[in-house]
């Protein structure tokens, strides 16, 4: 006599995507794929296959495999793990919400404005944000979003100043924060926010300095820390990065090929340079980027047409060349930016035009992908990754656009998304992204 089995099942509340994956609840046999208004019944519950029905004793655990589209939402299972016990499981309960809308900003350099886009969460397309462009101070040149989305903060070069702004988060549109623009030092380059959107970085590229602001939460109005401007620890700082976990700042020094190392004290913001900084760097150094483990840090060196690579000792902040730096990259590399899975290392070429990019592998050692290097834009000055790691956005300063390129997580080359390029500004040169 064969001995009963049973169905797992419950209910799916707020889910208006499409597509939403369910992992089957053994580990042999198969998912369940649910749409908006296509779940197994019309009150919302679901049932797995029949051929999933397990018998008494059985254990299982239901997951989400994939998360739906259009929109985008994400969806978090409760009661989704026990023990089949003579009778149908229908308490595993799915509930969706709708993710709040990506913006993608860009720093016009010729324009003196910032572009605004939204960014279509399955396909990684632009559509302008109504009002936008967005006046700013003159020449900005490096633009930076905090981690809640709620803040934007653009470096004008010009002006030696640091305009601040608000994020409609429902409209993406920007919004001029009262008292801004902001004293910084003579001919600001990069601006940075640390990771837990509580102090401003501004790296002064005529004044060999950091300026460090502290944000008022509430408003977003900037507060210079005590002791403010700090030395950069080197000439000509033009790329100033925050380490993923805040405990560093890294700034690159072009007037002596050098990333000076700065410690952050907590609570204040404030800088000061650790032992053995400032570490040597190929010619030009023009940005940086440190990996999301906080174990390798790059830098896109563009008079030595290099990417050099260095493993970061994650108690001091301190650097140490890699076996194998630097990697050879295309034509004046200027910007260099890291997928948030650890899987690859983008850098854009201003003179060659294009994109090379790399496998990160094992200690950090990076393998170039077959068919790199990818077109660009003419001039590309600016490479992001999405907070997803689907999409790759350069901006084009010669041409004022930016591209958008689809990440394929099989063959893990580059492919074109289909709309682009996306008119911007004039001379387009830095980019940010609002998750």
């Amino acid at each position: 006599m064969i001995p009963p089995s049973y169905t797992i099942g419950g209910t799916v509340s707020g889910l208006v995507g499409s597509r939403l994956v369910l992992e089957s609840p053994s580990n042999c046999c198969g998912q369940l794929i649910a749409s908006a208004g296509a779940v197994t019944a019309p009150d919302g519950t679901f049932s797995f296959p029949s051929n999933i029905a397990l018998g008494s004793g059985t254990t299982y655990d239901v997951t989400v495999m994939t998360q739906p589209t259009n929109p985008s939402q994400t969806c978090v299972v409760a009661n989704g793990m026990g023990t089949v016990t003579n009778s149908n499981v229908t308490n595993i309960v799915v509930t969706c919400t709708t993710n709040p809308a990506r913006y993608l900003y860009v720093a016009n350099l010729g324009s003196s404005d910032v572009s605004a886009f939204t960014i279509n969460a399955g396909t990684g397309a632009l559509a302008p944000v109504a009002g936008s462009p967005f006046p700013t101070g003159n020449s900005p040149d490096s633009i930076a979003v905090d981690s809640t989305g709620r803040f934007a903060y653009v470096s004008n070069q010009t002006d030696s100043t640091v305009s601040a702004f608000t994020i409609d988060r429902s409209t993406g549109a920007l919004a001029t924060v009262s008292g801004s623009p902001y004293a910084a030092g003579q001919g600001p380059t990069s601006v940075a926010i640390d990771p837990s959107g509580s102090y401003v970085y501004v790296a002064n590229g005529n004044g060999a300095s950091v300026s460090v602001y502290a944000i008022d939460a509430g408003t977003g109005a900037l507060t210079a820390v005590n002791g403010s401007p700090f030395a950069a620890g080197g000439p000509s700082p033009s790329f100033v990065a925050i380490q993923p976990l805040g405990q560093y700042a890294y700034v690159l020094n072009q007037g002596n090929a050098a990333i000076s190392v700065l410690s952050i004290e907590s609570g204040t913001g404030a800088l000061s340079a650790v032992s053995g900084s400032p570490f040597s760097t190929g010619a030009g150094p023009r940005s940086l980027a440190v990996d999301p483990s906080v174990r390798y840090l790059y830098v896109a060196d563009s008079n030595s047409n290099g990417l050099s690579a260095f493993a970061v000792e994650p108690n001091s902040g301190t650097l140490t060349a890699m076996s194998g730096s630097p990697y050879a990259a295309g034509t004046n590399p200027y910007s260099v930016a890291i997928d948030p899975l650890d899987r690859f290392v983008y850098v854009v070429n201003e003179v060659s035009d294009g994109i090379s990019a790399y496998a990160l592998g094992a200690g950090g050692a990076l393998t170039p992908l077959a068919g790199s290097p990818f077109a660009t834009g003419s001039h590309p000055s600016s490479v992001l990754v999405d907070p997803t790691g689907s999409f790759v956005y350069v901006a084009n300063a010669a041409v004022g656009n930016v591209s958008v390129y689809a990440i394929d997580a099989g063959n893990k080359s580059l492919t074109t998304v289909g709309g682009g390029p996306f008119a911007a500004g004039s001379s387009p040169v830095s980019i940010a992204i609002s998750d």
